[in-house]
């Protein structure tokens, strides 16, 4: 059968969890919030499916069966706030994962640099479609490289990454604890054959949010960090939330990541502490399961960004031939099955996979994490939540579908996009 979520007490919770780690089986996800009603109003009046709980929960089941410790998730709707965590958050000491803990979001930080960008486009202080050597003089090869092409990755500049992290963790054992400069990651990509010409397709590099870093901080005359700060941690109340360089610890209440080797049966490398300078602007924002779905609704609301912004924001183009998947500036959107479309951007960073998507409205939100990376079956699994959330329950597979914890997968999960490459 199905699971059905249940509410427990913290203590329940972590007896649970920690009875089912001795007995070798995943625990299975909980809820800490009644089940919201039965359908939502949206703002044009129109219903929209309530949440189908029971296929988060599976979703969040079935990326643990695929290598995950654990997962969780939040969503926010007119109805009230769900929130679900199954496994734990960390395996040395079996904690179970805990909706309030904090972790690396990988490149849902790009989000937040293209708010800070565009704003600053708001205020006249930069163009969208002006070269990039305007106002970083001499810095890239070809005066044709835009903006707009680095928020879009059309800039044809290629991902270092690839090739930092070709062997997955002797690569990131190498920069671990190694602080880059902006220049040395934008070496590191000139020194490869760029992809496309500008502008001609999307080829997705951190490079381009690289160079982003670089405009913010030379128009703002500041480090990212206090951008980030003073223009949206604080003005949306984002306690949890925080840009976190070259420090390598998360603090307060976290969620340990766990990075997979590319050989099979390999150990689990913890690798929660790290620097994340390899990726700086492009990936090293820290955050809360609450925080992103408040930031993600904000964002589609208008608080942050202009009408006229907003609009060239979420004007898209696809990213493959799935004809579901689409990028904006600095902003993914997902078609889903239902016929709904969401906004926001998925996380990859070592020992995490990331979701935080709304819709278009800012009305439904949801946050969700496994704390695990290369492994590309636990971050599609993940990516089931999305049609559970936002499209409501389904009909019941068959019973091979089964997930190892027992519970009934999600049909059909959206393909889930890479941040960094996917090695096993």
């Amino acid at each position: 059968m199905p699971l059905t979520p249940r509410r427990l007490t913290t203590g329940a919770t972590l007896i649970a969890a920690l009875a089912a780690l001795g007995a070798g089986l995943a625990p299975t996800a909980t809820a800490s919030a009644a089940p919201l009603p039965s359908a939502a109003t949206a703002a044009e009046g129109t219903e929209t499916p309530a949440p189908d709980v029971a296929g988060i929960t599976a979703a969040l089941n079935a990326a643990m069966a695929d290598g995950a410790p654990g997962a969780m998730a939040r969503f926010s709707g007119p109805d009230g706030v769900e929130s679900l965590t199954a496994g734990v958050r960390d395996r040395a000491t079996g904690a179970p994962m805990d909706i309030h803990a904090r972790f690396r979001i990988g490149s849902v930080s790009k989000t937040f640099s293209t708010v800070v960008l565009l704003q600053l486009v708001d205020e006249g202080r930069l163009v969208l479609d002006a070269p990039v050597n305007r106002y970083l003089p001499g810095l890239l090869p070809d005066d044709r490289i835009t903006v707009r092409h680095l928020l879009t990755h059309r800039s044809g500049l290629a991902d270092y990454t690839n090739a930092m992290f070709a062997d997955t963790v002797p690569g990131f054992e190498a920069v671990r604890n190694r602080v880059f400069t902006y220049q040395e990651l934008v070496d590191l990509s000139l020194a490869e054959p760029r992809t496309t010409e500008p502008g001609v397709s999307y080829r997705y590099s951190n490079a381009n949010f690289v160079v982003v870093g670089m405009l913010i901080e030379k128009l703002t005359g500041k480090p990212v960090d206090r951008a980030y700060e003073q223009r949206v941690f604080k003005p949306l109340k984002l306690r949890d939330t925080s840009y976190v360089h070259p420090d390598t610890r998360i603090k307060g209440l976290r969620v340990r990541g766990y990075l997979h080797p590319d050989a099979a049966g390999e150990p689990l490398v913890d690798s929660t502490e790290q620097t994340v300078s390899w990726a700086q602007s492009a990936g090293a924002v820290i955050s809360s399961p609450a925080d992103l779905n408040t930031f993600t609704s904000a964002l589609m609301r208008g608080r942050l960004l202009s009408p006229a912004m907003l609009e060239e924001m979420t004007t898209v183009t696809p990213t493959d031939t799935t004809n579901t998947r689409f990028y904006g500036l600095g902003l993914r959107r997902y078609d889903l099955s239902c016929g709904t479309r969401v906004y926001g951007h998925t996380g990859t960073v070592q020992g995490f996979y990331t979701y935080a998507f709304s819709t278009r409205d800012g009305r439904r939100s949801l946050s969700a994490v496994a704390n695990t990376s290369n492994h590309g079956a636990a971050n599609t699994a993940l990516g089931g939540t999305l049609e559970a959330a936002f499209c409501g329950p389904k009909p019941a597979p068959a019973a091979s579908a089964r997930t190892a914890s027992g519970a009934f997968a999600d049909s059909a999960p959206l393909p889930a996009e890479r941040d960094l490459p996917e090695r096993h």
